[in-house]
């Protein structure tokens, strides 16, 4: 009980701390948007992709919803460095509470802020063109979680060994950054330069974003919009499998490192 009890009150600081802070939650939202309709409007009569259907808004939009969650998840380790500075994390670590409870909340907090941004890019869908089912959204709130869950992980695993927060910043946005603009966020991944091919396909976001967009647009893995590895076409199934597989590797890390540190 205890346990359940320590997870529901970091989840619930860290919730209520996002939403006291209105300028955090505006800037969330203003930033995708501006690539979404910035990048959709100048790119989209020079980028086409055959007799698809697709223009380029409608093929970087559901890229932007998971750009979206990328970046809330990912940023959920400055709440550790910011804690630790302050001194917060110190009396939450000496607390009868396991360390674990704690490494948990706190992925299960920026996870929940991350899901709430991506369902408010969702609503954008009418305006850009993008229609989808009811069984639409439902498949792909899995996959966002996915990448919220994963993403969660890997930054609170940063943030435990990372000890200030200009550092934390700075090397958040250094690997933030490219994983998004080397996922196919804005642009497909096959028929690339052999080295940006390299760095596109050893980037788990990729294997994120390729279920999202097949999802919301009703592509085939096997299109030119697909992802393929050594020959191998990944289905949606395969894409899943390498964000499942990457998850629970950050999970177990981020738990240990949180578990391990001073």
């Amino acid at each position: 009980m205890n346990h359940l009890r320590g997870i529901y009150t970091i989840w619930y600081r860290d919730i209520l701390r996002f939403w006291h802070d209105k300028m955090r939650m505006v800037g969330s939202i203003v930033v995708p948007l501006i690539f979404l309709f910035i990048f959709g409007s100048g790119l989209s009569s020079s980028m086409g992709f055959g007799n698809s259907g697709i223009d380029y808004t409608q093929f970087i939009f559901p890229g932007i919803i998971g750009m979206t969650v990328l970046m809330n998840s990912f940023m959920s380790g400055v709440s550790v460095v910011w804690d630790r500075e302050f001194g917060f994390l110190k009396e939450v670590l000496v607390a009868p509470v396991s360390r674990t409870s704690v490494a948990i909340g706190k992925t299960l907090g920026s996870t929940t802020i991350a899901m709430l941004q991506g369902f408010l890019i969702i609503l954008f869908a009418p305006i850009i063109g993008v229609s989808f089912s009811v069984s639409t959204l439902l498949a792909i709130i899995p996959l966002m979680l996915l990448l919220a869950i994963s993403m969660s992980s890997m930054g609170i695993l940063l943030a435990t060994r990372i000890k200030s927060m200009q550092a934390f910043q700075v090397i958040i946005q250094m690997l933030m950054f490219p994983m998004i603009f080397l996922s196919g966020v804005f642009f497909p991944v096959e028929g690339l330069p052999v080295w940006m091919n390299v760095l596109v396909k050893i980037n788990p976001a990729t294997y994120a974003i390729a279920p999202i967009r097949q999802v919301m647009l009703g592509t085939t893995a096997d299109s030119s919009l697909g992802v393929t590895v050594l020959g191998h076409t990944m289905s949606l199934w395969d894409n899943v499998a390498v964000v499942v597989v990457f998850g629970i590797v950050m999970t177990v890390l981020s738990m240990w490192s949180f578990n391990h540190q001073d």
